[in-house]
């Protein structure tokens, strides 16, 4: 089961990356590890730093994917980012935090719909 969630999240990412790359974004990093967590995916967003996280679900009982990203998540993410933009991004830009949600159809697999939030937190 892991592996599969594995799997999917990674499927999810690199939808997420082909809608960004569609939408002009300039992918940067994917799976961005440091001592303080992971970021999905950096990206550059017309001049403004892109730290966004990618959500997948194949089932609502528990909430949305978009919803799966709370308080304790955000803070975890912030952290990652401090510690991205100070060393490893030297210039002075705005950033944000963007979610991309990508639900699946639990029968098929295939994905059902694809929902970016931008300046999501």
């Amino acid at each position: 089961m892991p592996d599969a969630r594995r799997r999917r999240g990674a499927e999810a990412e690199a939808l997420a990356a082909a809608y960004l790359k569609r939408k002009g974004y300039q992918i940067l990093a994917r799976n961005y590890r440091c001592r303080y967590g992971e970021i999905d995916l950096i990206a550059i967003d017309q001049g403004t730093l892109v730290f966004v996280e990618v959500r997948a679900k194949s089932s609502l009982h528990f909430g949305t994917p978009q919803e799966s990203v709370g308080y304790k998540k955000q803070q975890k993410l912030r952290e990652v980012a401090r510690y991205y933009l100070a060393n490893e991004w030297r210039r002075g830009s705005p950033c944000r935090f963007d979610v991309v949600a990508v639900q699946f159809d639990r029968e098929s697999g295939e994905m059902k719909d694809l929902e970016h939030i931008e300046n999501a937190f």
